[in-house]
């Protein structure tokens, strides 16, 4: 099934979008992560449209043909607001969802801590909310494991912060982290996608930005509780946040919310298991 391919206005820039589904279907937006484009959505997408649902997929901010903001702002603060924006312009109900990978998870994870949220459901993939990564006395074991691991896996942040590195090796840097990130799955074609959308060298500098915001006061939403019904999903081989994280997680999670650990998945679940993530989902929203 292809896409619907069209653009919307947002306050600070120009959105280009990718849709699935029944233009009068109940309303899912799903943010990518880093470094990916909408198109990672095109396994899921369909399979959410085929049960009646409208999936909405923009290009996050920098990302090309969405344009680079006026605002230059990749603050935490600033997606989400892109995030709620997107709900009001895409026409969205009470019963939308909100759906995430990596800094799209990130974006979702603060939205659902806001109480003033337009969206009935939230969905992360990958990236945990930062809150339940504390341990109790049950999960301090897993918890130590991940955390004597996760250095390993996070020293692309690190190199982010260095003005000039990462954007001018941007090719390079995308191709290790999905090798490493999802181990044997073959990400050529995404790779082509991403250098589509990140095609020079003011692009690379936008998206490596997130990281650098990360360090500014615009990280606070994401810092929040989750106040209304959250589904997780983390691959278990994935090779960015440890899979040793997910039981504090899993035990973490509120009562209204659940986690699922997906087999055979690493990063970038959503394109290596598809079907079950889409099951997933339409459990959850149902």
């Amino acid at each position: 099934m292809l896409p619907r391919v069209h653009e919307i206005s947002l306050p600070t820039h120009q959105v280009g979008v990718l849709e699935w589904g029944p233009p009068d279907g109940r309303l899912v937006v799903a943010l990518h992560g880093f470094p990916d484009t909408a198109w990672t959505w095109r396994h899921v997408a369909p399979l959410l449209a085929d049960s009646g649902l409208r999936v909405a997929a923009p290009f996050l901010r920098g990302y090309a043909p969405s344009e680079i903001p006026a605002d230059r702002d990749y603050s935490v603060r600033a997606l989400a607001a892109d995030a709620v924006a997107l709900h009001t312009v895409l026409g969205g109900g009470p019963d939308a969802v909100l759906l995430g990978h990596d800094w799209g998870a990130i974006t979702t994870n603060a939205v659902v801590g806001d109480p003033a949220s337009p969206y009935g459901r939230h969905v992360s993939l990958a990236v945990a909310p930062f809150a339940a990564m504390n341990p109790t006395r049950a999960t301090l074991g897993s918890w130590l494991s991940a955390m004597v691991r996760q250095p390993f896996h996070s020293w692309y942040i690190a190199a982010n912060q260095v003005p000039g590195l990462s954007e001018r090796n941007f090719d390079k840097l995308a191709a290790r982290l999905w090798r490493s990130w999802s181990p044997g799955y073959d990400a050529r074609e995404d790779l082509e996608l991403l250098r589509a959308a990140v095609p020079d060298l003011e692009h690379a500098r936008a998206v490596v930005s997130y990281y650098r915001a990360m360090l500014g006061s615009g990280i606070e939403p994401a810092l929040a509780e989750p106040v209304a019904p959250l589904l997780y999903l983390h691959g278990d081989q994935d090779g960015a946040l440890d899979p040793r994280f997910f039981p504090v997680v899993e035990q973490w999670m509120p009562a209204s919310s659940r986690a699922a650990l997906v087999a055979g998945a690493g990063h970038f679940l959503q394109l290596e298991r598809p079907a079950e993530v889409a099951a997933e989902i339409l459990q959850f929203v149902s």
